[in-house]
């Protein structure tokens, strides 16, 4: 079974092979990273490839930068590409922070340009991948990945569905409270028993409910909120009052609609943003892992790797809560640390949950999971075909809805704006049409209205240039 990897030169990509090699041994005769650039060719699918050496599986990584080639034959393809790379993200973020606009990736204006510039490329592979490999399925890490996936769906060539760790991450931190504190919980450990309901988009989705054996815990974790919030990092920034009066424990990227203030203050303080950082840090690992391999092996080019992007992970979203980038501590803690050792112990994050799909799919163990899909009937007051990020059951026979939980009134007001302007934007992608793209983008909730709108798409245009030409 063949697995491609559209972006595989991207910098989690080693990290991800060597999971995937270490824990389901044989499960594909070849993983395929399709990669463009020349330098990521040469360090980040070189380690892959050497990780699979030193592993024992020596000729299953394969290199190309040849499209029809790493398509033909998959059964499953992972998208994860960066159309303008992190420069491209630079770009996304300042030309909305210079107006007072939350800069960020997948949300906001800075979602709406990467979804502009990637919409047609990640179409064009799946025109390529209907044709190459019809039964195909393809998973969708590539963000605003509900959004792409949207788009996807739209276009209706081939089988996606969207993957992102943020609702099973939130979902694991309230669980581990929960542990905590009741009598009787595994030290550290998670309960059984656990049912979370779930509903939302991809970066805008709320837990509902959260019950122990038919317990509703609810209540008490919006009334203890505070000591949640001491156990996940992530929730730290949300507002507890806001968070009690909506009724609904929040996943983290609502933190940028529920306290734009905040994030602009932060990265204000921090003096750069979250993107300058990570292109930054990428440019230092890419670096490295090519010194590394020019002056000794592969055991040393992991280890340059593996110090770096424990950096980016330690790093995560600290400049848009806390005002500063906290890397220093983040090095100091990895050196203590000591070097990470090429076989992983577990597998975790989005290439955790993109694997439990395709096991699913693959018919090697059925699993519940919450992914972007059809929505069909899960979130009752979207519309059918629109994408949604629900709970599912995958197996053998596909992806089916689990149900959604109801979302508060002003969760349900956020989520339909949202969709609105998502919708809006695969039309003007797929149009090619500005002024269809300005329109979208001015009902976004952190766009203050059509002005803005129009001055962003024309800024984004003239700065990302190629890769906006199409829009007229």
């Amino acid at each position: 079974m063949k697995l491609t990897i559209l972006g595989g030169g991207g910098v989690r990509m080693p990290a991800f092979v060597r999971a995937v090699l270490a824990t389901r041994p044989g499960a594909f005769s070849e993983i395929c990273l399709l990669e463009p650039d020349p330098v990521r060719r040469a360090t980040t699918c070189r380690l892959s490839a050497e990780v699979a050496d030193a592993l024992g599986v020596p000729g299953v990584v394969t290199v190309t930068d040849d499209a029809e080639r790493a398509l033909g034959g998959a059964a499953y393809v992972f998208s994860a590409i960066r159309v303008g790379g992190d420069r491209g993200r630079v770009i996304d973020e300042q030309v909305a922070l210079r107006r007072g606009i939350v800069g960020q990736e997948t949300t906001g204006p800075g979602g709406c340009a990467m979804a502009l510039r990637t919409i047609p490329v990640v179409l064009s592979y799946c025109d390529l991948l209907a044709r190459c490999s019809p039964g195909a399925v393809l998973v969708n890490f590539t963000n605003p990945a509900g959004l792409i996936t949207q788009a996807i769906a739209a276009q209706g060539k081939v089988t996606a569905v969207g993957v992102c760790d943020t609702p099973a991450g939130t979902i694991a931190d309230l669980s581990r409270f929960a542990a905590a504190q009741l009598a009787g919980a595994p030290p550290g450990g998670l309960l059984p028993g656990v049912r979370a309901g779930y509903a939302g988009l991809n970066h805008l989705g709320w837990v509902g409910s959260f019950t122990i054996d038919g317990t509703d815990l609810m209540p008490r974790l919006l009334s203890r909120f505070e000591e949640v919030q001491a156990r996940a990092p992530h929730l730290a920034a949300f507002d507890p009052d806001m968070v009690r009066r909506v009724g609904a424990i929040p996943t983290e990227y609502v933190y940028y609609y529920y306290d734009p203030r905040r994030y602009l203050d932060g990265v204000a303080r921090a003096g750069s943003s979250r993107g300058q950082d990570v292109l930054a840090l990428n440019e230092e690992l890419i670096a490295a892992i090519g010194s590394a391999f020019a002056s000794g092996g592969v055991r040393d080019a992991w280890a340059a790797y593996a110090a770096l992007l424990g950096v980016r992970r330690d790093t995560y979203m600290r400049t848009d809560t806390q005002g500063d980038s906290g890397q220093a501590a983040a090095r100091a803690a990895r050196a203590a640390a000591g070097p990470e050792a090429i076989e992983p112990e577990r597998i975790g994050g989005y290439e955790g949950l993109a694997l439990r799909v395709i096991d699913g799919l693959a018919g090697r163990g059925a699993s519940d999971v919450i992914v972007s899909m059809r929505n069909g009937a899960s979130v009752s007051f979207l519309d059918p075909d629109d994408v949604a990020e629900v709970p599912a059951r995958v197996d053998a026979g596909g992806l089916a809805p689990l149900g959604a939980c109801e979302l508060p009134r002003s969760a349900r007001a956020l989520v339909l704006a949202v969709k609105e302007y998502e919708r809006g934007v695969v039309e003007a992608a797929l149009a090619g049409d500005a002024g269809l793209a300005a329109i979208a983008l001015a009902q976004h909730p952190l766009v203050p209205g059509i002005t803005a709108a129009r001055e962003l798409i024309g800024d984004y245009r003239e700065q990302h240039g190629e890769h906006l030409a199409y829009l007229r």
